[in-house]
């Protein structure tokens, strides 16, 4: 049924045109065709300019972006296996690792395999044909897997040994050992244990996505008639049992068994009467990636919530199994899942590496990074000790730039919020939400705010990958409160990282703003770096009101000052930038541009900064993922530099510098340069002002792609790491640099 594209639906989502698939109602403005410069005037491009310019860029300018994504993750793996990081850092190197590799198979190896079979694939931009890519991935996934098995088996597992840490099999224990396990086995795991048989009564059963499980072959003593069975080995336990003496934990000498071991050793409890001849363990991951037909859906949570379901019944993409298994039990898996031979993955025990971030959480301090913690900002730190911090009066007297996990979060961007929904002035509270954390101070600030009678808006993005059904229970949970739900726009996702407060004071009315980069997530904000900027600066408010406005009413003619807003003026707004850089390096001055993204992959933007590079237009290239543009190409990309930074933080914060001969443009935000950040998503991206904070993030860039900092360096296609100089001395750990640059900006502050 097509829904009626002039009405909103039920859930406050807008339809779009059927006929175009844009959306009716411009989430930026109206006149995306003349893109503004950095003062929030509009500025002039020739596109026959543009189009000359391009005219002759070879056809192999771009690498492939799966391939670059599998480089990415080559780079986690090498970190796994640098004897210089702690020992458990590294077993969750590993578990980092497998994590993103299963995500890689579930939504892009499947949706490449899904066009291939639906005929919609096409030739990529690097230049690969869909069967050529295919293939690609294939051969590197391979070599990756086999690599991070090689990594643990020949160099984490021993030295995880000669730290007293071990994973164990069955045969290894003692028998008062298996003694006890067996007690175990029969208490706690026999009880939630279903073995499924396979014969003409019995189809082969479904094997969900990521579950382990046992293959077990059987023969009938009285027939001598052999059969097949399979054992899920259960979510909810935990997959490594830690072993312990007489009822003691001793973390100083730690033993592991994998679960799977305890049930193999028990096969005969599970099949009485039958005689147990081989068991394998084997694991599949499938097309985990949503589908919502949103102008059709008169209800978009209804219509996710159903499509949750169908998740876990995707189509196979991928099949581990143990490097021993059998010949005929591997074709019958084959076989009954329909896999192809390219899919198969045979790799030795443990499978699926996750499991390591148990023996990462151990307490080890002489095994973990050295402790790290967040200190409240400077800027927000009370004057006096005896005073509690007052965010609204910190952020009045100047603007705040935050970088997360280095200065807190809690104290600074939630407690703006909890302060907000605490005070009778605040009148109202606008929030997006694309993740958040399980038992969220966020959302309870919301509620608090709404249950006090302020009006309270929360733009939640139920869409966001794999926490969709974490968002659907929080936009209900906000909705009993009384909190207003709005979901966007049908078409895009809302991955702005945005809050507007409106306070009354005694001039009037006030909004405050804070702009980020990372999501509004307290347990992340721990773990990945992040900016973020708290303002009460007039224009920021007035943009931000405008752009929630079109989150959730109508405002098709809005403008903004110092916001770039995606999916109309981001794109354009940043390549006009890039071409002032190109026009300022062609008229004889220095031109720099400085981009600072988990990903670099849209054609528009990459072309724009080689034809700055053909004008001599210096540009570094801060990428912590994909990067599809090749750089230090003669005649193409000379002056283009590509660093990759990472580390004990996930490197997350998004920075576009210019040079502005000499008066540099800043802005951060929460957009990649990618197709879905430019085109498929509400993205903004905020200027800074304040000369301190532009000088601040002209450091973190400087130090980021200096040589004397330990990165991956990308050479046309290759990436190399460079963390030792020429005497074997380690480079300068950005990371840690940051942690000591705060330590040192707060003990200032307290001795001032």
């Amino acid at each position: 049924m097509q829904a009626d594209h002039a009405t909103s639906t039920q859930s406050g989502r807008r339809t779009a045109d059927p006929a175009t698939d844009e959306p009716v109602v411009d989430p930026t403005e109206t006149a995306p065709a003349r893109p503004r410069s950095a003062d929030g005037r509009f500025v002039r491009v020739s596109q026959d300019v543009v189009e000359d310019a391009d005219a002759d860029l070879p056809e192999d300018r771009f690498l492939d972006r799966e391939l670059s994504w599998l480089q990415f993750n080559e780079r986690v793996l090498q970190l796994a296996a640098d004897p210089d990081v702690p020992l458990l850092e590294r077993c969750r190197f590993l578990a980092i690792f497998a994590s993103n590799l299963d995500e890689f198979f579930m939504v892009r190896v499947a949706g490449l395999k899904r066009r291939i079979a639906t005929g919609l694939a096409v030739r990529s931009p690097s230049g690969l044909e869909p069967d050529e890519q295919q293939e690609q991935i294939s051969r590197l996934a391979h070599e990756l897997m086999v690599r991070s098995a090689r990594v643990f088996h020949e160099q984490v597992e021993p030295e995880l040994h000669r730290s007293g840490i071990s994973i164990v099999r069955w045969h290894d224990l003692s028998e008062d050992e298996q003694t006890h396990l067996s007690a175990v086995y029969r208490s706690e795991i026999f009880p939630v244990l279903t073995p499924l048989a396979v014969d003409p009564a019995h189809p082969f059963p479904y094997i969900s996505g990521l579950s382990l499980n046992l293959a077990v072959t059987l023969v009938n003593p009285r027939t001598q008639a052999e059969h097949f069975a399979r054992i899920k080995v259960p979510d909810l336990l935990p997959r490594l049992h830690q072993i312990t003496t007489k009822g003691e934990v001793d973390l100083y000498h730690v033993r592991f068994v994998p679960l799977e071991d305890i049930i193999a050793a028990h096969l005969d409890l599970l099949f009485p009467g039958m005689d147990v001849q081989q068991h394998y363990l084997f694991r599949v991951t499938r097309n985990e990636d949503l589908e919502v037909e949103e102008d059709d859906a008169e209800n978009l949570l209804k219509a996710l919530e159903k499509e949750l379901t169908r998740r876990r019944f995707g189509p196979p993409v991928r099949l581990e199994v143990e490097q021993d298994i059998d010949e005929h039990v591997l074709q019958l898996l084959v076989r009954e899942l329909g896999v192809q031979d390219h899919e198969v993955y045979t790799l030795p025990n443990p499978l699926d590496l996750r499991s390591l971030n148990t023996v990462a959480d151990l307490s080890r301090s002489s095994l973990h990074f050295p402790a790290f913690q967040a200190r409240t900002h400077p800027d927000l730190a009370p004057r006096e000790r005896s005073e509690a911090s007052d965010v609204f009066a910190a952020i009045r007297r100047k603007d705040i730039l935050l970088h997360h996990p280095y200065t807190s979060f809690s104290t600074s961007v939630q407690a703006f919020l909890e302060q907000a929904a605490a005070d009778p002035r605040v009148l109202a509270i606008k929030q997006t939400l694309y993740r958040t954390s399980g038992d969220s101070p966020i959302v309870d600030a919301l509620i608090a705010a709404a249950e006090a009678g302020k009006q309270v808006v929360a733009v939640v993005e139920i869409k966001a990958r794999f926490d969709e059904s974490n968002n659907i229970a929080w936009a209900r949970r906000l909705e009993h409160y009384g909190v207003h739900v709005v979901y966007g726009i049908v078409g895009l996702k809302t991955h702005a990282k945005l809050s507007l407060v409106v306070r009354q004071e005694q001039d009037g009315l006030r909004r405050y703003c804070h702009v980020g980069t990372g999501n509004y997530n307290p347990k992340t904000a721990r773990l990945y770096e992040d900016l973020g900027i708290l303002t009460c600066d007039p224009q920021v408010g007035e943009d931000l009101t405008r752009l929630f406005n079109q989150l959730s009413g109508w405002a098709p003619r809005s403008k903004f000052k110092r916001l770039l807003v995606a999916p109309r003026s981001l794109r354009t707004g940043l390549i006009e930038l890039i071409e002032r850089e190109t026009a300022l390096a062609r008229a004889g001055k220095p031109g720099y541009v400085g981009i600072k993204a988990n990903s670099i992959v849209d054609e528009s933007v990459i072309d724009a900064l080689y034809r700055a590079s053909r004008a001599g237009v210096h540009v570094d290239l801060l990428v912590r993922g994909i990067c599809a543009l090749r750089p230090g190409v003669p005649g193409l990309s000379e002056t283009i530099r590509v660093r990759s930074i990472l580390g004990r933080f996930l490197e997350h914060s998004r920075v576009f510098i210019f040079g502005n001969d000499g008066d540099p443009t800043v802005y951060i935000g929460s957009a990649d340069m990618m197709h879905r950040n430019l085109d498929r998503r509400v993205e903004s991206l905020v200027r800074i002002s304040d000369p301190r904070h532009v000088k601040e993030l002209l450091e973190l860039m400087d130090q980021g792609m200096a040589d004397t900092t330990s990165s991956w360096h990308l050479a046309d296609d290759r990436w190399i790491r460079h963390h030792r100089d020429e005497q074997g001395q380690a480079l300068l750990d950005h990371q840690s640099a940051l942690i000591d640059k705060h330590l040192k900006q707060r003990r200032k502050r307290n001795r001032a």
